[in-house]
């Protein structure tokens, strides 16, 4: 593997040992994982507050949030002490999760997240502002007891946007080592807009130079329609269990978040039903 350094969000949820496991196999031979637990305290409160521990009631919380983030760090020690880890980095970050993972991972090659559950928001909110691709594992994958299995079986979902772009190129340290690679373009219109950015910019023999033999091939919608992101996630969640992929990668909100949330959108369909890990970027 290729990533340098790989961020893994750190806190008290089941899924948070998957997510390390995960992350410890992503790392390059003489990389770094790092483990970044979030107090939940926004740092602008240190700005506006320049001794926040002076008020007793505000420093009791504080002390609270940084116990919940020192004992995540904690589990995070005990099993990267495991045989075979690689070389770690423990960060208590004062910051809520969402800014503080957005920052840290700007100077990262990789960040580990997991599928959002009732409602959370945090890789939605990750996701436009971290400037990196994010690993997004689903809740079905499994606990830290299930053995990591790299992918090797990669689908692309293409449609040459500039976000599609940066995850496909994000993605490269994965699809060198797949045994398959497809990737997948979603149309209603084989004359349309999708159509002839793809036939512009074709991305297979920009995977040749990288050494990843590919295939690509169109997956036509039917219909169209004001509606028809979400046929475009539900048609590539679709393939990808149909044919046993196991990694998606794709270019994340192409269109506005606001807009997906009112009309639907691919990227917001498949953080909903995903149950395979997939590679995002913005």
């Amino acid at each position: 593997m290729a990533y340098q350094t790989v961020l893994v969000h750190l806190d008290l949820d089941v899924q948070c040992a998957t997510r390390v496991a995960w992350g410890a196999a992503l790392v390059a031979p003489r990389g770094l994982l790092v483990g970044a637990a979030m107090s939940g305290v926004s740092r602008l409160l240190y700005r506006g507050t320049p001794e926040p521990d002076s008020d007793q009631y505000l420093a009791l919380h504080l002390a609270f949030l940084r116990e919940r983030a020192t004992a995540a760090l904690g589990a995070f020690e005990r099993q990267m002490a495991g045989p075979g880890m690689p070389e770690h980095a423990a960060q208590l970050v004062d910051d809520e999760a969402s800014s503080g993972l957005a920052l840290q991972a700007r100077v990262a090659d990789l960040l580990v997240l997991t599928q959002p559950e009732d409602g959370a928001e945090l890789v939605n909110q990750v996701l436009p502002h971290a400037g990196r691709p994010v690993l997004v594992l689903p809740t079905a994958l499994g606990t830290v007891d299930t053995p990591v299995t790299l992918p090797r079986r990669v689908l692309i979902a293409w449609d040459a946007s500039r976000e599609a772009g940066r995850a496909l190129a994000s993605a490269l340290p994965l699809l060198r080592q797949a045994e398959l690679v497809e990737l997948v373009v979603c149309e209603t219109d084989a004359a349309g807009r999708v159509a002839r950015d793809v036939h512009m910019a074709d991305p297979l023999p920009y995977l040749a130079r990288h050494g990843v033999r590919a295939t690509l091939r169109r997956h036509t919608l039917a219909g169209g329609g004001l509606f028809k992101r979400d046929a475009v996630g539900e048609a590539l969640l679709s393939v990808a269990v149909d044919e046993r992929f196991d990694l998606m990668v794709m270019g994340a909100y192409a269109h506005s978040r606001l807009r997906e949330t009112f009309l639907g959108g691919a990227t917001r369909t498949v953080l909903a039903q995903m149950t395979l890990p997939v590679l995002l970027e913005h």
